[in-house]
């Protein structure tokens, strides 16, 4: 028999977990074990425990220049050293958090597919189908928040000859520390905040050649505006049922201490992308060879959303049109943490937003969809 609910809320990052806060505010409770009549929520979770992408960060990346996290609804996060590791604090949070709320998430799970309970698609009830640790099952609910951000879903150029090249290629998902470069002539590719983070610190102990698309566009600072005037802009896109952008995308790179040392030092020396990877190295535009052993591909990531292809979601334009949290005329599927909710305050804000709308239909459509149990 399948599990029901009347929303899942599917991953347990910081979106997601802002989700299951807002829902508990709102009167809901955990679906298993719950009540006869009770409204009820399920947090889907594919990590092995909590943290969401935090558990993979390099142990390099220190609480001091981790990149703005913002507190989670309703508790601070604890004060901690700034050189502490991030990959130990946060998950550590996060964990306190889902404890002391008692969210219930339920994990490892990863869902595999959302479709519709019906066949006619009408707007009725959702199945969500996941599997984890040899057993799967099915959720039937009548609205769903999708919070599983991008992590997980790296992505990989095409650039002609890269099955040729006889040395290592890594994504910054696959990064554990700058040792494992040691003495390596390595070809760092990106422009966003992690690959000059990683150059920085990959410079050290290697030899490295930085490649870029385009120019990075570096700001002498960064104001709450001009993160404002950035939001508008990705929010504009996904509006328009265009693929999300990056936020940095258009806010541009801070020189910080440690970047304006590594730029002195020759680091920051950008190379116009090369054209070919050859099995010792890559060819620039101008048709010289740069030898490396390795190439570091800080690419960025895509949105996670494969397993909402069933309901067919996506525009002409490859994107999927929102209005706000809410997927354009369908108030069961509301994403967060996609698009302009993508930092760790917009994911806050679109788990309190997504929640509201979703009280709202339920309200609406109570008595027209199929109830869940006990009602």
């Amino acid at each position: 028999m399948p599990q029901e609910a009347d929303v899942v809320v599917i991953g347990a990052g910081q979106a997601g977990l802002s989700a299951a806060y807002h829902l508990r505010r709102r009167g809901f409770v955990p679906a298993v074990g719950a009540a006869s009549g009770a409204r009820t929520y399920l947090v889907l979770d594919a990590e092995d425990g909590p943290g969401g992408a935090w558990r993979h960060r390099w142990r390099s990346l220190r609480m001091s220049t981790v990149n703005g996290i913002h507190d989670l609804p309703g508790i601070e996060q604890p004060d901690v050293e700034p050189e502490a590791a991030s990959v130990d604090v946060l998950p550590a949070y996060f964990g306190d958090y889902e404890r002391e709320l008692g969210l219930a998430v339920v994990r490892p799970v990863r869902v595999r597919r959302v479709e519709e309970a019906g066949h006619d698609g009408a707007g009725g009830d959702l199945l969500v189908r996941w599997e984890g640790e040899g057993r799967a099952g099915v959720v039937v609910a009548r609205a769903i928040i999708n919070a599983t951000g991008t992590w997980s879903k790296p992505f990989w150029p095409a650039y002609p000859g890269q099955e040729t090249f006889r040395g290592r290629q890594l994504h910054t998902a696959d990064y554990v520390r700058a040792e494992d470069f040691a003495g390596q002539r390595v070809a760092v590719v990106g422009g966003g905040i992690s690959a000059v983070q990683l150059l920085e610190e990959v410079s050290h102990v290697a030899q490295t050649s930085w490649f870029t698309r385009r120019e990075p566009v570096w700001r002498d600072s960064f104001e709450p505006e001009d993160g404002s005037r950035a939001v508008a802009m990705v929010a504009d896109r996904v509006r328009e049922g265009l693929p999300p952008l990056s936020v940095v995308s258009v806010t541009g790179l801070i020189k910080t201490p440690t970047l304006l040392a590594a730029e002195e030092r020759g680091v920051l020396d950008r190379r116009p992308m090369f054209t070919r990877i050859v099995p010792d190295g890559v060819v620039t535009p101008d048709g010289d060879l740069v030898p490396v052993d390795v190439i570091f591909w800080n690419t960025g990531f895509r949105a996670a959303l494969d397993h909402l292809r069933p309901l067919h979601l996506r525009t002409a334009g490859g994107g999927i049109r929102m209005d706000g949290t809410q997927v354009d005329g369908e108030p069961r599927v509301h994403l967060i943490g996609y698009g302009p909710s993508a930092s760790t305050i917009g994911a806050n804000r679109a788990g309190r937003d997504a929640v509201n709308r979703i009280v709202r239909h339920l309200a609406a459509t109570t008595g027209a969809a199929t109830l869940v149990a006990g009602r």
